[in-house]
């Protein structure tokens, strides 16, 4: 999946338009200072830098004398006329400025003075607009220049005249008129006669409702760019998650530790594979309080000759999108074949660490999924994955000394711990007994010894099983009582968690109950099921509804021989389906076959997420460890454990 930022879309198109616009509008929404040129300037007023120079200082008299009457003594318009054609006498102005109103006479004159500037205004722009198509034809680029800036002279003249002709209809008082031909003069007449009125900070309304709607154009885009960027980064948190875009918008970065064994409702159905082996899109539901999305392989470590580490990142590159307590673990569910295939896998990383969550597994040769992440998976790859799951977890709060006993790649959960209480310096004692085949499947041989040196309260026994031919030290054999003994001073006050093979921890379990360790302060977990040995004589547990039981054919308590090839089935009540249940196959099992969904995860009877109702019928369990006894009385079973030799009905 390519995780690159989205392109520029649309909506960023009409955010740099909309911001383009804006700065056009308010240059174009300001008043029109400076519209005048510095030639155009002088242009209509040659003579006035020989009249600065002569007068010194604007306003003031030649020699620094008074300054001159008229226009409150500011300039003399009379000069300011001169050169722009047929100027009025310079008295005009002042005398405008001075008197209370117009004779006839006056008015009159003011009116001719007009007419003239108008008609030499429109003689000089048909002579400019004739330069200007001379210039044209010839392509004379300064000529033309030139013959516009005529046209803009003339069209001064004519506008100033107008202005006075306008001014003198209207009746308006002498001192008006004067303003009205000065406006003129120095072209500060609003164009085409309109009429400024009303508005603020110097603008008009006009221009005051042109920005306002400028400004709320700019924020509507800046809002639709953020809003669509926000949208696009959810959608692709949706691809990459199993929440819709809508929850994962709303949930937080980080959610809450699930409780340990809650019954997890039926999955979504299973969506195909994309491609042969690759991982499909996650289903948008998934069991309460649990995590359900995708996390990319960021990076493979080889840790013995078969055990590898594959450490999961966020695709987005934040935090993992969960937390997790140590000895915890994950469900990862792969397409091998193009059918889902999932397992779990301890969590051997720190919860200390939130950038990535490493899983450390072991291949095995009968391993669907073990061998498929071995051989198959590269760094990139994102897998499907839920959780996290597990009740075997230590935080520091239960105890002050802690022993760890761990065999091959049972050491997981409790490297996980490990990690955990050394980065938070945890003051109490750790004790870690571990047994492994050999030196070379010592698995984090290397950062056990470096802990070990950094952290005086963590110590490290380990013993392998076959030692000829290499340069080990330390003891050999499996872990036995005497060892123990030696390695832990008052085991029988210490908290133990065992995890390995069964049969290591059945036999570990025999030893600290003969040291004196009482059995509530000894935690087990299981790795993975005893494949090949015989399993303990489960005990049976009876269903709780007392019509369907009757309703159903019971086995007779000592069967006869033929008895045996007896069909038994497995009625499941709110599936309305039923499927064969053969002695050696779990109710779990037989749901696979006929599509019935019960959530599952760890197989081997200690997670609890697939627990279910006995309606009716008996069950055996080879292991109960995920039912308390409330489950037990509710007549709860593991469907991964539970087996038959007669019919039962369960609820799924």
């Amino acid at each position: 999946m390519n995780l690159a930022p989205p392109p520029k879309t649309a909506a960023s198109q009409l955010f740099w338009l909309g911001v383009f616009a804006v700065s056009i509008g308010l240059a174009l929404a300001l008043p029109g200072y400076g519209q005048v040129s510095p030639e155009d300037h002088k242009k209509h007023h040659p003579g006035q830098d020989k009249e600065k120079d002569k007068a010194g200082t604007p306003g003031m008299a030649p020699g620094g004398k008074e300054p001159a009457k008229g226009m409150g003594g500011g300039m003399d318009m009379g000069k300011m006329m001169e050169g722009m054609g047929k100027a009025p006498p310079k008295e005009l102005y002042p005398t405008l400025m001075s008197l209370p109103d117009l004779t006839p006479e006056q008015r009159e004159q003011v009116r001719r003075q007009a007419q003239e500037r108008m008609q030499s205004g429109v003689a000089l722009l048909s002579e400019g607009l004739e330069r200007l198509a001379q210039a044209t034809e010839t392509e004379d680029y300064a000529a033309m220049q030139e013959a516009t800036a005529q046209a803009r002279e003339a069209l001064a003249r004519f506008e100033s005249g107008l202005a006075a002709q306008r001014a003198l209809a209207e009746g308006k008082p002498p001192r008006q008129v004067a303003l009205q031909w000065f406006k003129g003069e120095m072209n500060l007449q609003p164009s085409q006669g309109v009429e400024v009125r009303g508005g603020r900070f110097g603008l008009s309304w006009f221009h005051l409702v042109v920005m306002a709607m400028l400004t709320a154009f700019a924020a509507v885009m800046i809002w639709m760019y953020f809003h669509k960027m926000q949208r696009a980064t959810v959608l692709l948190q949706s691809l990459t998650s199993g929440a819709p875009p809508a929850a994962a918008a709303a949930a937080p970065a980080r959610a809450a530790p699930p409780a340990a064994d809650a019954t997890a409702a039926p999955p979504a159905a299973v969506t195909p594979p994309t491609r042969d082996g690759s991982a499909p899109s996650v289903p948008a539901a998934g069991p309460p309080g649990k995590w359900l999305g995708k996390l990319r392989l960021s990076h493979i470590f080889q840790e013995t000759p078969d055990v590898k580490t594959f450490r999961l990142m966020d695709p987005l590159g934040g935090e993992i999108p969960f937390s997790f307590q140590p000895g915890q673990y994950l469900s990862v569910t792969v397409w091998p074949e193009g059918k889902p295939v999932k397992r779990s896998y301890t969590i051997a990383s720190s919860p200390t660490e939130h950038a990535y969550v490493d899983l450390t597994i072991k291949r095995e040769d009968q391993g669907v999924e073990s061998r498929y992440l071995h051989d198959r998976v590269q760094v990139g790859d994102l897998l499907d994955v839920a959780g996290p799951s597990g009740s075997f977890v230590f935080t520091g709060n239960e105890c002050k000394c802690l022993v760890f006993i761990a065999a091959g790649v049972g050491i997981t959960p409790l490297m996980s711990v490990t990690r955990y209480l050394t980065d938070r310096s945890w003051p109490g004692e750790i004790f870690l007994l571990y047994s492994c085949h050999s030196p070379p499947d010592f698995v984090f041989k290397e950062e056990l010894e470096f802990r070990q040196r950094r952290h005086p309260n963590l110590h490290v026994i380990a013993t392998v099983s076959k030692a000829e031919g290499t340069d080990w030290k330390g003891p050999t054999g499996r872990i036995t009582k005497e060892l123990i003994l030696q390695s832990v001073p008052g085991i029988a006050s210490r908290r133990v968690h065992i995890c390995g093979p069964k049969e290591m921890m059945e036999a570990t379990e025999k030893f600290l109950a003969e040291l004196g360790v009482p059995k509530e302060q000894v935690k087990t977990e299981a790795f993975g099921p005893a494949i090949g040995k015989p399993e303990p004589e489960p005990k049976p547990t009876e269903g709780t509804a007392a019509t369907l039981a009757a309703a159903m054919p019971q086995a007779p308590a000592a069967a006869p021989p033929a008895a045996a090839a007896v069909a038994v089935n497995v009625t499941f009540s709110r599936s309305a389906k039923t499927a064969p249940l053969p002695p050696e196959k779990s109710v779990l099992e037989a749901s696979e076959d006929i599509g019935v969904n019960i959530p599952f995860e760890c197989r081997v009877g200690t997670c609890g997420v697939c627990k279910t109702k006995l309606v009716s019928g008996q069950v055996t369990m080879a292991v109960e460890d995920a039912l308390t006894p409330e489950d037990k009385a509710a007549g709860i079973i593991l469907a991964c454990q539970a087996k038959s030799t007669a019919n039962v009905v369960v609820e799924a």
